[in-house]
């Protein structure tokens, strides 16, 4: 029986690479110092209310000046979810 031909394999060549997708980064340096500054609010507005014994910061909010700091540290942690 006749012996086939022997076919030489072409070299392997990779694929060509996929261009890399460019990430466009903003500016995001206001972030940190705005969260840092609405918790340092909203702890400093909690801690007013309890050592002046609810005469600060707003007397007329009585017990829901400690709902006013709360939100505060909210604001914080909704403008934390912006850092990158």
């Amino acid at each position: 029986m006749p012996k086939s031909r022997i076919r030489k394999k072409a070299d392997f060549t990779p694929p060509p690479a996929a261009k890399a997708a460019t990430i466009k980064l903003t500016n995001r340096s206001w972030v940190a110092p705005v969260m840092l500054a609405l918790f340092l609010i909203g702890l400093v507005w909690i801690v007013l209310f309890y050592v002046t014994e609810g005469e600060l910061p707003i007397k007329s909010f009585g017990n829901w000046n400690i709902v006013a700091g709360f939100g505060f540290i909210a604001a914080g942690f909704g403008v934390s979810t912006q850092w990158k």
